[in-house]
């Protein structure tokens, strides 16, 4: 099982949760949210590379998760980590689903995201 595979099941199984495809530009955008009110906690996407930075050709899958600001601020110094993609760049994260960040680093992020919007 691929690495968004096993990010997607896990963020499909707290409580809760609704999975849409809110963009009918982009139908393979994944937003996870709040049942009750509606509020996003994570956004699974396949996006150029050069959108981030990233030299190459291509396009990679991430995942967007709301982070402190604070956290945000030394995560995106390492590895895998992005300021928000078309997300409020102080309280979002992009996170590269590559391997680059490992999976249960990536299930914290999510959790941690799912409190902070409820």
């Amino acid at each position: 099982m691929d690495l968004k595979t096993k990010i997607r099941d896990y963020a499909s199984t707290l409580e809760n949760v609704q999975k849409d495809h809110p963009f009918q530009k982009f139908p393979e955008y994944e937003v996870f949210r709040h049942t009750k009110t509606g509020k996003w906690f994570a956004l699974i996407m396949t996006i150029d590379r050069n959108k981030l930075g990233i030299s190459g050709d291509g396009q990679v899958t991430v995942i967007d998760v709301k982070a402190e600001p604070e956290e945000i601020s030394i995560l995106i110094n390492a590895p895998g980590y992005f300021p928000g993609y078309h997300m409020n760049k102080n309280h979002w994260l992009t996170i590269l689903l590559d391997g680059t960040v490992k999976e249960e680093q990536i299930r914290e992020m999510i959790k941690n995201s799912y409190a902070l919007t409820r």
